[in-house]
């Protein structure tokens, strides 16, 4: 492997760990200072998201590619929940048949960026995207 392999391959798994940390970063934003009441679901993410940032880092100092091998798992469930959330959130599924039958609302609207990019759809393009970045990291050490 070429240096700038390893250089090409670091730079892809920092972008993933990029997006899981602005994913943090924007979490907790939204609820500890816009005081956003996260919901059920929400927390959930959460749970998949929060250590993405953890096995991400691990494997930047110095390059492991075992850090696919533990965050895709995460990452993957992760993007499960939030697809669950928007089919929620849009009214596909109904809210009853979800764990947000207590508490903070599940289609809740907080934010519309650009008018149609909301909480739950941050939360889908972010998981995907690591997953992507992760998918491409993988082939790439193939």
């Amino acid at each position: 492997m070429k240096n700038t392999d390893i250089d090409t391959n670091w730079i892809i798994l920092f972008a993933a760990w990029l997006i899981a940390a602005v994913g943090l970063l924007g979490s907790l934003f939204f609820s500890e200072v816009m005081e956003f009441a996260p919901c059920t679901l929400c927390w959930f993410e959460r749970i998949f998201l929060y250590p993405l940032v953890i096995t991400l880092a691990i494997g930047l100092f110095p390059f492991d590619r075992a850090a696919i091998k533990y965050s895709l798992p995460l990452a993957i469930t992760g993007l499960l929940i939030a697809f669950y959330h928007n089919l929620v959130y849009f009214g596909i599924i109904s809210e009853d048949l979800t764990p947000c039958k207590q508490g903070v609302s599940c289609s809740d609207v907080y934010i519309k960026l650009l008018g149609f990019i909301d909480i739950p759809l941050l939360a889908l393009m972010s998981f995907a995207a690591i997953i992507v970045l992760l998918f491409i990291l993988k082939r790439r050490l193939k």
